[in-house]
């Protein structure tokens, strides 16, 4: 009899612990831990939630995947079967999202420092969109399109000066970040001046971001007012009309069972709306309206696995329960105190069954050398033994991406799941690896 349990997708078969229809700890033991593990089959189902609530519902609508929360061939391959677009913010995803086989028209290319050597490979590939982030941008870009002998298609990323209520690590949309271009209309006019000095760049368009993991559209909301605001004295004042609004991502994810998250369309819906509603207020087209989701595709498809390597109790104070991974693989806990949901998914051979253990409040150290390695801090389990093997949920996103090699620990593996089946995506590294690259 199936269990049904957080996350979706996981349940157990007994006491062992399935994912999108296949066996956890087999998997462990096939490919060895730590390992993380994505279903491709929960990113399809979140596309075609976009799809239904976004793209069908309102015409002339684009999503782009923000795929800085998870790139690999594999993903980029599944996102060009969704039709999907996709950000990029880097030469290096851009170069895997073309090695991929995405169209590069359906390419956006974001980033507040972009080098000369990636806004030329973006203008050689004739990417869809650049979003520029500062007004020397404007004019390189005209250097490098002049040079291939075509126009480049830009976006002005905004700074609309809204809080996001969120960590200021993953906040982008106040006033004082290092993303986007303030709306003073001192700074409005020196960026119509660039765009009337470059005859190589076309302006299509607005885009802006207010920050990840919001579990309300009260930001959105304010934002966008402020951003339609300025496109109307755009148009109205400086005759350039915004053609495109890029509305951004950062829709938030369950990451403990008890979370509650509004739906996609709860953020969507009055976006639109107001958007809408602006269009006619103001008697000027309706733009072309996008978003960037990119945690909210592949966060919850995504878990990591671990085993236990030892347990270590202090008396009065806290039982540590040390695995194998840590934050080389998941830097999100130390980084932005980023929190987690765990079970034991296989019991070791040589422990008792969980069912004969009592319930312990643990926490689960990595095994990197920083007193910050932790993973998941006071959670229940049943008392962890050496050899168990260990989910951590909702790591599809920023966990693989921000990967390291510290400590020269190897990356782990990637497998994807599809159809009850799996199939490995990216191998481990190996010692020789951490070594190819040195002289």
């Amino acid at each position: 009899m199936k269990e049904a349990a957080f996350p979706e997708g996981f349940y157990r078969v007994g006491e062992n612990g399935y994912f999108d229809g296949v066996d956890l700890g087999a998997l462990a033991k096939k490919y060895g831990t730590p390992l993380y593990v994505v279903s491709e089959t929960s990113v399809r189902a979140r596309c075609a939630q976009l799809r239904e609530a976004f793209l069908r519902r309102y015409s002339n609508t684009r999503v782009y995947y923000a795929s800085k929360a998870f790139q690999t061939l594999d993903m980029l391959r599944a996102l060009k079967d969704e039709d999907f677009g996709i950000d990029v913010v880097s030469g290096g995803e851009l170069f895997a999202a073309l090695r991929a086989g995405i169209h590069a028209e359906n390419i956006i290319f974001h980033g507040n420092a972009k080098t000369d050597e990636e806004l030329r490979a973006a203008v050689q590939a004739r990417v869809g969109r650049i979003a520029i982030d500062n007004l020397e941008e404007i004019f390189r870009i005209e250097r490098e399109a002049s040079i291939a002998g075509t126009r480049q298609a830009l976006l002005f990323r905004v700074t609309p000066g809204v809080d996001s209520h969120t960590h200021r690590f993953i906040s982008t949309g106040s006033l004082d970040s290092k993303f986007g271009i303030p709306l003073e209309q001192s700074e409005t006019e020196r960026y119509i001046d660039a765009l009337k000095a470059c005859p190589h760049v076309e302006f299509f368009g607005l885009h802006f971001h207010i920050g990840s993991q919001l579990l309300e559209n009260t930001s959105h909301l304010a934002a966008l007012k402020i951003v339609l605001d300025f496109a109307g004295r755009l148009s109205k004042k400086y005759g350039l009309e915004v053609r495109e609004l890029n509305m951004g991502g950062g829709f938030g994810i369950r990451y403990l069972p008890k979370d509650s998250v509004p739906s996609i369309s709860d953020f969507i819906d009055p976006m639109m709306a107001f958007v809408v509603e602006w269009s006619s207020r103001e008697k000027l087209p309706m733009p072309h309206c996008a978003i960037e989701p990119g945690r909210w595709i592949v966060g919850e498809a995504g878990l990591t696995l671990y085993k236990v390597i030892a347990t270590k109790a202090i008396p009065g104070i806290r039982t540590y329960v040390a695995v194998d991974g840590g934050l080389g693989d998941n830097i999100r806990p130390a980084l932005y105190e980023a929190r987690y949901h765990a079970e034991i998914v296989e019991a070791s051979p040589d422990a008792p069954p969980l069912s004969d253990r009592r319930q312990r409040t643990v926490t689960i150290a990595g095994r990197y050398c920083e007193s910050g390695d932790i993973l998941a801090r006071d959670i229940k389990l049943p008392e962890p033994g050496a050899g168990d093997i260990l989910a951590l949920f909702s790591t599809g996103a920023y966990c693989y991406a921000m990967s390291s090699n510290y400590n020269r620990v190897p990356r782990p593996a990637l497998v994807m799941l599809r159809d009850a089946t799996a199939r490995l995506s990216i191998r481990r590294e190996t010692y020789d690896d951490l070594l190819s690259r040195e002289m």
